[in-house]
């Protein structure tokens, strides 16, 4: 009999059944691809990418990058995958999508501790430890069941995912390849505008229309900051995307030898490098406008989208006010949150939350001290955001350097000052966990199920 029953296997979810399962403790996984998928879903494997296929930055001295390393230091399947399946992204650390998935698939059924169980959960088990990580489109029974077990409302956003276009449909006369400030090995297409074409661009991308909301929808609407569709951005100002996911700086093109008046960039999607998504260019638009509109982009006249982009509804709790400092629910102790729903918002911000969830699960079974990572770590600061009373409108957050408590120095330079916090994390969690008595990772873990 299971001792620990695992709702969902994206990401979150995986974390905390190869984590348990490396404790020795028996686990149930529930996934109910691929006899069902949400809206957003395409793989029948596990731990799908949705949104984009980056993981963000590598350096120690980015919060993204100061993640990844605590992640790796406790042992996370995801970093595995991760460095199984990256395909070049200058400075940042991006992944062929089904080769990712399918690392992870192959890693949780192959341990003897993991036992899957396909269909769709209703309701949570009665009894034994139960971590959810059914993610931000968790809807339907199971849903009404956590929300009555809640006793409030659920928060609700949208979140949109970019199109893909196909290499080969790429006019490569008009782009150039390079990464902003030299940084790695000029891995992305960038397609640069002139003022004129710009402003042509930008009047029919906010002029586009839009998929009609539903009922329900129109009542919840709510964009998360973090991920909004580049038409509502765009409608902000006629700068408001040049100075964000469409500024030139770090750029010149060597046609010009001039920095362009704005540039979209395009991001290799695949190992091969025949598929390559639009940065920042999450979208609602009509699969029509997007063809149209997109098609404007310097270097995209006849551009072949694979995918177009698409906008699907997401749900998180109110953490705050109901869950614990190790994300149980308050009401109900035996029950662990993982992953988005939490209110963790990005990729391996919802993965490193399922392997903290994964272990204090096995520390509940094995009547161990529970841990609680020190605020000054990036997990730790970010636990203790979602489960911090004092925060009133409560906004999903990602890994950022804010977060962290701040230095007892003062330092001026930005860089200099992310690294020390940097270094500060690194020794502040292997100090905790020596202390806790829990084996430090200390290289990239890809062999074996654990």
């Amino acid at each position: 009999m299971a001792q620990v029953h695992i709702i969902g296997a994206g990401l979150g979810g995986c974390e905390a059944a190869y984590r348990l399962a490396c404790e020795g403790v028996s686990v149930t996984l529930y996934e109910m691809k691929p006899l069902a998928h949400s809206p957003a879903h395409k793989l029948d494997t596990f731990a799908e990418l949705v949104c984009s296929n980056s993981l963000k930055a590598e350096r120690l001295n980015s919060a993204a990058g100061l993640l990844k390393h605590e992640m790796r230091t406790l042992g996370s399947v995801t970093m595995q995958a991760a460095d199984a399946n990256r395909v070049e992204a200058g400075g940042a650390l991006a992944v062929d999508r089904e080769g990712f998935s399918q690392f992870i698939t192959d890693k949780i059924k192959s341990n003897p501790n993991i036992e899957i169980k396909y269909g769709e959960v209703k309701e949570l088990p009665a009894e034994g430890v139960v971590i959810v990580a059914t993610g931000p489109l968790t809807q339907g029974a199971l849903a009404e069941d956590i929300r009555n077990r809640c006793g409030r409302e659920y928060l609700s956003f949208h979140d949109a995912a970019a199109p893909i276009v196909s290499l080969d449909s790429i006019n490569l006369d008009k782009v150039f390849y390079a990464a902003r400030y030299g940084r790695g090995e000029d891995d992305y297409i960038n397609c640069p505008f002139d003022k004129e074409g710009y402003e042509r661009f930008w009047q029919e991308l906010v002029n586009a229309e839009s998929v009609p909301l539903k009922e329900f929808e129109k009542e919840h609407f709510r964009v998360y900051e973090g991920c909004m569709p580049i038409e509502v951005m765009a409608k902000r100002g006629a700068d408001t995307i040049r100075f964000g996911p469409l500024k030139p700086v770090g750029l010149r093109d060597p046609k010009t030898g001039h920095r362009p008046w704005a540039v979209v960039q395009l991001r290799r999607e695949n190992a091969s490098g025949t598929l390559y998504n639009l940065v920042g260019f999450q979208t609602n638009l009509k699969f029509a406008e997007q063809k149209r509109v997109f098609s404007m982009i310097p270097g995209l006249e006849n551009a072949e989208f694979v995918r177009y982009g698409v906008m699907h509804r997401n749900t998180f709790l109110d953490s705050p006010r109901l869950l614990d400092r190790f994300c149980r629910l308050k009401s109900d102790p035996r029950i662990f949150f993982a992953g988005q729903i939490t209110g963790v918002e990005g990729y391996i911000e919802s993965a490193a939350s399922g392997i903290l969830a994964g272990y204090n699960a096995a520390r509940l079974i094995k009547q161990q001290e529970l841990l609680s990572l020190p605020a000054d770590t990036m997990l730790g600061a970010l636990t203790a955001y979602v489960s911090d009373e004092q925060v009133k409108d409560f906004q999903p957050m990602g890994s950022n350097m804010g977060i962290l408590p701040p230095l007892e120095t003062r330092v001026k330079g930005k860089e200099e000052r992310y690294t020390l916090l940097a270094e500060r994390a690194v020794a502040s969690l292997e100090a905790y966990l020596s202390k806790m008595s829990i084996q430090i990772k200390r290289r990239k873990h890809d062999e074996g199920n654990c």
